[in-house]
């Protein structure tokens, strides 16, 4: 059996898993959630926008955080501002973007976590 953690749409797999990079530094390993192909409306969206919004993207899952995320006590007072398995809010366009078997990963640093939610849907950029 295949164990998976479900990222909304995206599932990752233990096999992708094993590809996946492993954070160095202070960075945080984001796994991003497809696009949806129809908007809320039920209009299909254009491959080129679905792409757009998934490069744009402001919200994704903490697979790994790096060995030195969050261990500066002076940039961080009160601790860690995110932990693995959290859904987290960043800037749009922030990181290393990467593919792996088709679904799209980023490499941030620590500092560019900007909000935890509980459930991811229902964001969008404004």
């Amino acid at each position: 059996m295949v164990a998976t953690v479900k990222v909304d749409n995206t599932k990752v797999e233990d096999n992708l898993q094993s590809k996946l990079p492993e954070p160095t530094g202070y960075r945080l390993l984001i796994a991003l959630p497809e696009i949806d192909e129809k908007t809320e409306g039920g209009v299909i969206m254009p491959d080129g926008l679905r792409k757009d919004e998934s490069t744009a993207s402001i919200i994704g899952f903490v697979i790994k955080t790096g060995p030195d995320a969050y261990s500066d006590k002076s940039r961080f007072p009160n601790g860690a501002w995110c932990k693995e398995g959290d859904f987290v809010i960043f800037r749009s366009y922030s990181g290393t973007r990467f593919k792996v078997q088709g679904k799209e990963f980023r490499l941030i640093n620590d500092d560019t976590v900007e909000g935890v939610v509980d459930d991811p849907r229902g964001y969008s950029r404004a």
